[in-house]
């Protein structure tokens, strides 16, 4: 989708910092890191939201929380504890409609939500 962000990172149209990649994943930098460590995850192709990937490709979904496993244990955040989340729709607060897991750790991150 050549209108999609993360798409288009995926076809390194737009630079990132890439931390892991498989043939079906990219794992970078968010650029406005909320944490310490803030990482997403996404499958190269394109699903709108979590519950759309895991519905098409179970197998992928799960790759995909793995990925998420083994960046938190090689940026040194699995001991301690980290954070995985997926926000889904404008009112869960999904911004860009590519579905991404956040990656957030490296120091306590409080509750789950602000208010």
């Amino acid at each position: 989708m050549s209108d999609c962000l993360f798409c288009r990172i995926v076809e390194r149209e737009i630079p990132s910092t890439v931390v892991a990649e498989s043939e079906d994943l990219l794992a970078f930098r968010d650029i406005d890191p909320k944490a310490p460590t803030h990482v997403l995850v996404i499958p190269k192709a394109h699903y709108a939201n979590a519950v759309e990937l895991a519905t098409a490709d179970p197998a992928l979904a799960g790759n995909l929380l793995a990925m998420a496993g083994q960046i938190a244990e090689a940026e040194g955040v699995a001991a301690d504890g980290y954070r995985l989340l997926f926000n889904t729709g404008k009112n869960g607060g999904q911004e860009v409609f590519h579905v991404h897991l956040h990656l957030f750790g490296g120091r306590p991150l409080g509750p789950m939500l602000a208010g």
